[in-house]
């Protein structure tokens, strides 16, 4: 039997999938797997029973990966489930950066009880709320994953040029470009040329405050910046400044933060990104595959903070060896019967899947220098 705590509401669809071997509660004090959403983890003591944590969504600031990782606990997030939901909001907020649809319903909350007289005084309002299609113009999309694929290509359907950037463009997902989609070698390359700029990258020490006064200063006057990615991605005062001098028309952030909030020409949203049940269910349900592949048949499928080892099984024990270091040798050098070995690093963490004829050799696995956690699977 294994315990799941849910440290958010988590959709039943992903929880159903859990079958008679689980127990899933809020309120499980010593857990073998988490499914998490939002909720910070960062204060949460971590049980030594703890051996997996799914981030339901793709970020994972919320979790302490490298405690984690030190402590043997494999983080998985859920890379693209959530993909379809963002891509719909930020085509919202390119039409809502132009078109001051915002700024219009507002105005027009103002006419309430004029009786006949609101359809004229609408007519003779309404030039204060002119913007400009997005038809023909050029759309530049930072980073070109899950989601920066799937807003490309639907911005390019609706008739905009699209241009990208991305330093880690897979060759899979480089052939899920339309063909339209320009691809460029540096991210000045295209926050140059845009008159729409929309962020899709992790929040890293690299990234943190890419769209800077510096980066703004290289863009078009005029220009639309959208951050529907991360907070910290885009340096509010900077860009606030730049809203200020003109030199910005527009920025769209999903990220409420005090700094940003009641701005002109500023449209902050809640957070809504990945805010639809179909969203939820898709994250719900990979999280929870993931935590069954990896408690029962010792695969890692999607883990942010150790390596993707999968192996199908070819004995009749299999160890689940999670280490530190150039290793691997010495692994498999401790197992008596060995039959397969699949293993893999990740920075300084490893993992090693070894397939044995029996479970004669966890103590001298547990020995050997650098190991952190063994698990055996029969």
């Amino acid at each position: 039997m294994f315990n799941v705590l849910t440290l958010n509401k988590i959709s039943p669809k992903g929880t159903s999938r859990l079958g008679d071997n689980y127990k899933v509660s809020d309120s499980e004090t010593a857990p073998n797997a988490v499914l998490v959403r939002s909720a910070s983890m960062h204060d949460m003591e971590l049980p030594e029973s703890l051996l997996a944590i799914a981030r339901c969504g793709a970020g994972t600031n919320n979790i302490p990966k490298d405690v984690c990782a030190d402590k043997g606990i494999v983080v998985f997030n859920t890379p693209g489930a959530n993909a379809n939901a963002v891509k719909e909001l930020v085509l919202a907020g390119l039409l809502l950066s132009s078109r001051k649809v915002v700024e219009g319903i507002e105005w027009a909350k103002t006419l309430k009880g004029n009786g006949d007289q609101v359809g004229k005084m609408a007519e003779k309002g309404k030039s204060q709320f002119v913007g400009p299609e997005i038809l023909g113009k050029t759309l530049g999309v930072v980073g070109l994953g899950a989601i920066g694929i799937l807003v490309a290509n639907s911005a390019a359907a609706l008739g905009m040029k699209v241009i990208g950037y991305d330093p880690f463009l897979s060759v899979n997902n480089a052939l899920k470009l339309d063909p339209s989609v320009q691809v460029y070698p540096t991210v000045d390359d295209v926050i140059t040329k845009s008159d729409y700029v929309t962020i899709h990258v992790p929040l890293l020490p690299d990234t943190k405050d890419m769209i800077d006064a510096e980066a703004i200063a290289k863009m078009k006057d005029g220009v639309r910046i959208l951050n529907f990615s991360r907070d910290g991605l885009v340096n509010s005062a900077d860009v606030l400044a730049a809203i200020k001098s003109g030199k910005v028309s527009k920025y769209v952030t999903d990220f409420a933060t005090d700094d940003v909030l009641a701005e002109d020409g500023v449209i902050c949203l809640p957070h809504l990104g990945a805010s639809t049940p179909e969203s939820e269910e898709n994250c719900a349900v990979m999280g929870a595959d993931q935590i069954m592949e990896y408690l029962e048949r010792g695969n890692i499928v999607n883990s942010v903070n150790y390596p993707n080892v999968t192996m199908a099984k070819s004995g009749a024990v299999r160890y689940c060896v999670l280490f530190k270091g150039d290793i691997v040798k010495d692994i498999t050098a401790a197992v008596s019967g060995l039959k397969a070995v699949e293993a893999k690093t990740r920075g300084d963490y490893g993992y090693a899947i070894v397939d044995a004829d029996d479970d004669a050799s966890v103590s001298a696995l547990e020995a050997v220098n650098g190991v952190i956690k063994v698990r055996v699977i029969k």
